[in-house]
């Protein structure tokens, strides 16, 4: 019989009854499907109501970076990723970084914008006039979806409505300026976008289509700026490497996409820990990054007049600490238990810390012993457990391997194989 995926009501089943049917889609083993259905500390019930056609659960090494000192408050970062050597690198600049009250943050406030998007529009700069007319009544329109927001101080604040050309003809697209308080706020944003459609289209004749939130989160920047001491970490030699290593990615976009890369080690790793929307923070990282035109680090680094590092990066940081999967994962609380952040803004802060530690970690590895030399032992480990080791025997295996500066899968094996032997 033909294998399908095309299987009607497939969101109807049982976890368990989805289960059987990708058994017999992938004919997975009985030890797969248990791995599938280990209980880990996420419980499957929780985990089916977060998203759908759930048939598992996935864990990921939850760590702890330690040393951050940030706005002359200390803090114990949990980061959630699979990839060596980026928490140890985190904790270890953050050392660097503790001088003088640590890593300085601030950031523009809980502001998202929403797009409602209107076309057919014969003279759309009279009609971005009449819209702009209009404006108090729109912000009213939206702020009625949440009055609650509004009452906490929160809500849609203000209006801009902008004229853009397309591939189809012009378009007057309105911006919602919206204060979504502790929220990442795209829910509420949406739905007042949806909500103020019908009245921008009796304004201006046109048809509405888009009515959504942006995530270039451009009114939701975090600003952070640390000065290291040159004598902390090598002298002025190891300054101008890492200012020589900044200025590469400043004028090659290829070398500024992994810049922003090593960046975001660090903020996704904070965001998966809180159970944020990664990707909606890595898209408007990203656009952010490209908004003159070419894409461009996120950070700054620079030599000061007594020839210490100084570093600032700026971007947009779209988070929340309510509603959502914040909320309903129970390990996304712990980890902001151990933050002990008290707002969105307090976390944006701390992730934008962490993106500029993680940023000079790398640079600072790539400026002196290349970034190959701690990475690659870590690296090394996840192989050899892959192949099969355990115990002791991921070490002895790591340490062949990197003696003889051969690491892959297959040199792993044989390890296993030869030392599994001599074992017995």
């Amino acid at each position: 019989m033909k294998k399908t995926s095309r299987i009607p009501g497939f969101y109807k089943l049982t976890i368990d009854e989805r289960l059987k049917k990708v058994v017999e889609f992938a004919n997975l083993t009985d030890e797969e499907v248990n791995l599938l259905k280990k209980v880990g500390n996420l419980d499957l019930s929780i985990a089916d109501r977060m998203i759908e056609n759930v048939i598992g659960t996935m864990a990921y090494p939850f760590a702890v970076a330690v040393n951050f000192l940030i706005n002359g408050k200390d803090y114990l970062v949990p980061m959630v990723l699979e990839e060596p050597s980026v928490v140890a690198a985190a904790s270890n600049a953050a050392r660097f970084m503790r001088r003088d009250g640590g890593i300085h943050v601030e950031n523009t406030g809980p502001i998202m914008i929403g797009q409602v998007q209107v076309v057919g529009v014969k003279d759309p700069w009279y009609q971005r006039m009449a819209i702009l007319e209009h404006k108090e009544e729109i912000l009213e329109i939206a702020n009625e979806q949440d009055p609650i927001l509004v009452r906490l101080g929160g809500g849609a604040k203000d209006l801009e409505v902008r004229v853009i050309d397309s591939p189809i003809g012009p378009m007057v697209i309105v911006h919602l300026i919206v204060d979504v308080k502790d929220a990442m706020g795209a829910n509420v944003v949406n739905t007042m976008a949806e909500a103020v459609a019908p009245t921008i289209e009796r304004i201006t004749g046109g048809k509405v289509y888009l009515r959504i939130v942006s995530n270039l989160a451009d009114k939701r920047l975090v600003r952070a700026r640390v000065k290291i001491y040159k004598e902390d970490i090598g002298g002025e030699e190891v300054v101008d490497g890492i200012v020589a290593a900044w200025a590469f990615a400043a004028a090659d976009p290829y070398r500024a996409a992994t810049h922003n890369k090593g960046i975001m080690n660090g903020v996704i790793a904070v965001a998966l820990a809180t159970a944020q929307d990664h990707r909606a923070i890595e898209a408007g990282a990203h656009a952010y990054a490209a908004r003159n035109g070419r894409y461009e680090p996120l950070s700054k680094w620079e030599k000061d007049k007594d020839g210490n590092l100084v570093g600032t990066l700026e971007m947009p940081m779209a988070v929340g600490i309510v509603g959502g999967a914040t909320k309903a994962h129970p390990v996304a609380r712990v980890a902001l238990k151990i933050l002990g952040v008290k707002s969105a803004d307090e976390l944006a802060k701390v992730m934008g810390a962490v993106g500029l530690a993680q940023n000079f970690a790398a640079l600072r590895a790539l400026a002196t012993e290349g970034i190959q030399r701690g990475h690659m032992r870590l690296h090394a480990r996840n192989i050899a457990i892959s192949v099969g080791a355990k115990g002791e025997l991921i070490d002895k295996i790591v340490e062949i391997m990197v003696r003889e500066g051969k690491i892959n899968y297959d040199r792993a094996k044989e390890l296993l194989e030869e030392l599994s032997r001599k074992s017995k």
